[in-house]
C-alpha cells in the first residue's frame, strides 16, 4: 500500500479536524510515529466511497483510528512503550470502550489492517518486530530475514515484507 495524505475535494475540513484531534492526542500521550500513521489512516478513510467518516462523532473516529493502529503495535501491552490500555484510550477521548472497539473494527476493515500488518507498524519497530517478517514459503512459516536476498526482494515486491533485511555483522 502506498500511503498518502491526499483527500478528495470536500473532505479537507474533516481531515483537518480529525488530524488535529489525533495529532494533539499523540503529542500528549503517544509519539509522532502514531500521529503520522493516524494521518494516513484518516486520509484513507476520507477516500473510501462511501466514507464512514460521513456520520458520527469526530472524537469517536479519532479514537477509533488510534485504537486500530494501537492494536497492530501492541499499545495495550504493558511491556510496550508507549503503553496505554484501550479502555484508557477511549476514556481520554470521552467515549465508551465498546464504542471505541466497534469503530476500530470498522476502521481495520475499511483500511484492510491486519493483526501483524507491516504497513501499519510503527517504523521504529519494523526491524525488530518478528511478526512482520513471518511469511509462508512452500507451506512453512519462515522468518524472511533469514532468506536469501533474492527471495526477500521478491517478498518485498509482493508486499509481504517491508524491506530487504540485511543481517548485521
Amino acid at each position: 500500500m502506498a500511503k498518502s495524505m491526499k483527500v478528495p475535494k470536500g473532505w479537507e475540513d474533516s481531515f483537518a479536524a480529525l488530524t488535529a484531534l489525533t495529532d494533539r492526542f499523540c503529542d500528549e500521550h503517544l509519539t509522532a510515529e502514531y500521529a503520522e500513521l493516524a494521518r494516513y489512516g484518516i486520509a484513507g478513510l476520507c477516500r473510501k466511497r462511501p466514507s464512514p467518516l460521513g456520520s458520527g462523532n469526530p472524537q469517536t473516529w479519532a479514537c477509533a483510528v488510534i485504537y486500530a493502529i494501537g492494536q497492530v503495535n501492541f499499545l495495550h501491552d504493558k511491556s510496550s512503550a508507549p503503553y496505554m490500555s484501550m479502555a484508557d484510550l477511549c476514556s481520554r477521548f470521552g467515549i465508551g470502550a465498546s464504542t471505541g472497539g466497534n469503530k476500530a473494527k470498522l476502521v481495520r476493515d475499511a483500511l484492510g489492517i491486519g493483526q501483524f500488518d507491516h504497513e501499519w507498524t510503527l517504523p521504529s519497530r519494523l526491524g525488530s518486530s518478528p511478526t512482520v517478517w513471518l511469511i509462508r514459503v512452500d507451506g512453512f512459516i519462515v522468518d524472511a530475514r533469514g532468506l536469501p536476498v533474492e527471495m526477500q526482494e521478491a517478498a518485498v515486491a509482493k508486499g509481504l515484507i517491508p524491506f530487504v533485511y540485511r543481517m548485521p555483522g
